[in-house]
């Protein structure tokens, strides 16, 4: 069964154009008031802080889950299968399909293996491929959960700072108030690895610029990993969520190609909001990497939820109607965010993201002082991503939630407004 007739495509929405009035399940967006979904849910989006506070703080969606995810969950438990698993099964064919329907990526179902989260999956495989640790480059500022999980392993972590946007694509924006997406600085790159590190965890998209990288960058990237002998995991979490115009390529085949050791750690999890779940998947980019795969220890999979399987099938075989809705309104919205941004927040900038639901925001010119995210939550109530835990260059941003009905970004703007320096009073 397929979602694709569950409700119409939203479009983006030119300025001045109102928006889809539903969600991508065709749920109306005033049921996704967060006064009623406070009273509804029970996530930390929802329980972390007082209820006057609006919660944008984490990668998790206000829209309702696919009907067609839904039933395939209650359909397991109705049928008390609710049991441990050992491998990825259906799972593994199912987002093989995905990948090659939707990326041309060519995806053995042998090499796939089962995983309780993506977080895990990576520490699972750092050691396995890199048992005795070493040194891990990511480039900055990144998903700050990285940070987290890389405590886990002995790794040194050694950052590495993304590159400004071309002055052709930063011009190509044509709002001074919006920012191009940043890039890998693949020469700063190319000197770690030839100071030597062991591995390197690829964002891919880039979370929270929304980064699409390119062919010739991972191509790149691919080359200097087999070079310098460097171990590259690829967390492709929001790669279904690239949006339209954009095009994603995986690491995996790339890598493969050059020679280079490579891992894809990815699940359903972002781009149908089944964080909670708790299933992943690690992709092998190659047969050699596939045998060290093979030693993963049996607990990986034995964590994995039997429920975020079977949603995890649901979603990359019979969503991904409910899944290009989503992404037609989160265009939507960050249409919507940039446009109140330039209006109403002044000495805010925005970085126009190229995949994913995440609004990255530097407020350091907007009169907040050095800690724009602790004067947003205390003084306008809002609960915002906290750039100075992104690594370098994430001070004095905030890392913004997309996924939500349009008025909730109204209300977080109306609310930040209030508390700048000669920032306009009225949503126009």
């Amino acid at each position: 069964m397929s979602d694709h007739d569950c409700a119409g495509a939203p479009a983006a929405a030119p300025r001045g154009i109102r928006l889809n009035a539903v969600d991508p399940s065709g749920v109306p967006f005033t049921e996704l008031d967060p006064s009623l979904l406070r009273a509804q849910r029970t996530s930390l989006k929802w329980t972390r802080y007082p209820a006057d506070v609006l919660p944008l703080f984490v990668a998790e969606m206000d829209f309702t889950v696919s009907p067609v995810v839904q039933r395939a969950v209650v359909d397991r438990v109705l049928a008390s299968d609710t049991g441990y698993l050992d491998a990825a099964g259906p799972l593994a064919e199912a987002f093989a399909d995905f990948a090659r329907d939707r990326w041309r990526w060519e995806v053995p179902h042998e090499r796939v293996h089962l995983a309780t989260d993506v977080a895990t999956g990576i520490v699972e495989a750092l050691r396995v491929f890199r048992p005795g640790g070493g040194r891990i480059a990511l480039p900055v500022p990144v998903y700050p959960s990285f940070f987290e999980m890389l405590d886990e392993v002995p790794f040194e972590v050694v950052e590495i700072p993304l590159a400004p946007a071309p002055a052709a694509a930063a011009a190509d924006v044509g709002d001074p108030s919006s920012i191009a997406p940043a890039r890998l600085d693949l020469e700063a790159i190319a000197r770690a690895f030839a100071d030597g590190i062991d591995a390197f965890l690829l964002c891919n998209p880039h979370n929270p610029h929304g980064t699409v990288h390119t062919n010739d960058e991972l191509a790149e990237l691919a080359r200097l990993a087999a070079a310098h002998d460097v171990l590259v995991i690829s967390d492709e979490i929001h790669a279904p969520l690239t949006h339209r115009g954009s095009s994603f390529a995986p690491f995996a085949p790339l890598a493969a190609e050059a020679g280079a050791l490579a891992v894809t750690a990815t699940s359903a999890s972002k781009g149908w909001n089944l964080a909670g779940t708790k299933c992943s998947v690690l992709v092998a980019a190659d047969d050699r990497t596939n045998e060290t795969l093979r030693r993963l220890p049996p607990e990986v999979a034995c964590r994995a939820s039997i429920l975020g399987l079977h949603a995890g099938v649901a979603a990359f075989r019979d969503a991904r109607g409910w899944l290009d809705r989503a992404v037609a309104q989160v265009e939507a919205n960050d249409a919507l965010l940039a446009d109140l941004v330039r209006d109403r927040l002044p000495g805010v900038r925005h970085t126009r993201p190229d995949a994913g639901y995440l609004a990255w925001l530097d407020f350091r010119e907007a009169g907040l002082g050095e800690h724009p995210h602790a004067r947003i939550l205390e003084d306008a109530r809002v609960a915002l991503g906290d750039g100075s835990h992104f690594g370098a260059g994430g001070g004095g941003h905030v890392r913004l939630n997309l996924a939500c009905a349009p008025d909730t970004i109204r209300e977080a703007v109306d609310r930040i407004a209030a508390i700048l320096p000669s920032a306009p009073k009225e949503t126009p």
